[in-house]
């Protein structure tokens, strides 16, 4: 039996995958549905960045590497083919394909469509080695809440999609895939909000569709409040000097949609993120400086408004997030130019408990000294220093965000729904 190595690709862009469908070009599986694909007789990191670009026109600089599978054996008796597969999967920033001769048709799709078409062999078996899972939902500390919770209803639609065709759990092995993904971030109030809506709306019926269904509206409501928090900001941005620090998905699709005068961005120690999205920024065209954490009060009174994420708001309507937003928030008032935080209203807490794990007290001091590090990460912002939490509704008061952490709550007694004689 021959032996081949290929690489599998699967594009992400939201919570779709991009599937071609395979013309008679090909040499093997004509009509069928699969994926971004190729021979890899060399490195296969490489080739997998070059089947992207032949096969859909997509420049590499447009995707983000996320994860790579171990590889597989595939074998096909009736070609006499053992297909040594290595499963990659990329985010891509935008849906424009260009596909050539080898395919048919393209389509973006939930994966879980692998599991009710006609692909090529063992396609589910590549994307289930590289899919979100609890622990990479639970080890992911380069995206923000809004990212990670996306995620983590795609582990909850995903388990839920293979219980329904394949039989593979049941509404108790689901329910236990939920709590472990919020015991994975409990920080994270979107995470916690978005899977407990899930499991909210499905415990009525406790059946593996009903999650599925769940979750893929989930997953349509979380982007389209993710998007529409940004267009609500970008309303704050026009024209004005903005000051920001650290990575957040929803303030940056604010300021590169809008038009700022000008944005300031602070470094985020220690992981620099916002040194990535200043990058980003200036490649969107704007004009962009990148300073200091320790800097920000001096950019803040050159400033116009000042913008920042939030991993989680409190139910009082302060704001939990990355290290620096509270000198920012307190250089504004002093300044007297209005500070906002930004997010979908999933990141409401249904309750206070404010969970803060420390960063790696390494990143700030290797020595041998007898003294005590303390390095957090994120920090609490007293609502008393913002003009307003800006969200998909608007900006909200604290009277609204503790009507709707109220809700959250509610949702999140759906362990207890489900088993009413507990």
């Amino acid at each position: 039996m021959d032996e081949t190595r290929v690489v599998t690709v699967f594009l992400r862009n939201d919570a779709d995958v991009l599937f071609l469908r395979r013309s008679d070009a090909v040499g093997s599986y004509t009509g069928r549905w699969g994926t971004v694909a190729g021979h890899a007789e060399g490195a296969p990191d490489s080739q997998a960045l070059d089947e992207i670009r032949e096969e859909t026109s997509i420049d590499p600089a447009d995707v983000a590497f996320v994860r790579r599978g171990e590889r597989f054996a595939v074998e096909d008796a009736d070609l006499d083919t053992r297909w040594l597969v290595t499963p990659y999967l990329f985010d891509v920033s935008h849906r424009e394909v260009e596909p050539n001769e080898e395919t048919t048709a393209v389509e973006w799709a939930p994966p879980t469509a692998i599991l009710r078409r006609e692909t090529v062999p063992d396609l589910w078996k590549s994307y289930w080695r590289v899919a979100p899972t609890v622990e990479t939902v639970r080890a992911d500390e380069d995206h923000g809440s809004a990212y990670v919770s996306l995620r983590a209803l795609e582990v909850l639609r995903d388990a839920a999609a293979l219980a329904v065709e394949r039989g593979k759990g049941n509404w108790d092995h689901l329910a236990k895939t939920a709590q472990g993904l919020l015991d994975a971030r409990p920080s994270m109030a979107a995470v916690r909000n978005r899977v407990n809506r899930v499991l909210s709306v499905a415990s009525s019926d406790r059946t593996s569709a009903a999650v599925e269904r769940a979750a893929t509206d989930a997953i349509g409501a979380a982007l389209a409040a993710d998007w529409s928090a940004a267009e609500t900001a970008r309303k704050h941005v026009d024209g004005e000097r903005v000051v920001t620090l650290s990575r957040s998905g929803t303030v940056f699709a604010a300021l590169s949609s809008g038009a700022p005068a000008s944005v300031v961005v602070a470094e985020s120690r220690p992981g620099g993120e916002g040194v990535g999205v200043a990058e980003d920024l200036a490649d969107e065209g704007l004009d962009v400086t990148l300073t200091t954490d320790a800097n920000v009060p001096a950019a803040v009174a050159d400033a116009t408004v000042c913008l920042f994420g939030a991993d989680t708001v409190l139910p009082d309507g302060s704001v939990v997030n990355k290290v620096g937003s509270r000198a920012m928030a307190l250089a504004s008032r002093d300044t007297g130019i209005p500070c906002y935080a930004v997010c979908a209203s999933d990141k409401i807490a249904p309750d206070s408990t404010i969970h803060v794990d420390d960063g790696d007290p390494e990143t700030l001091y290797r020595g041998d000294a007898d003294l005590t590090v303390d390095n957090p990460t994120f920090e609490r912002v007293p609502a008393s220093l913002l003009n307003g939490v800006i969200t998909e509704a608007d900006v909200l008061d604290d009277e609204q965000i503790e009507s709707l952490s109220a809700v959250h709550a509610a949702r999140a007694n759906w362990s207890r729904t489900a088993h009413p004689e507990e």
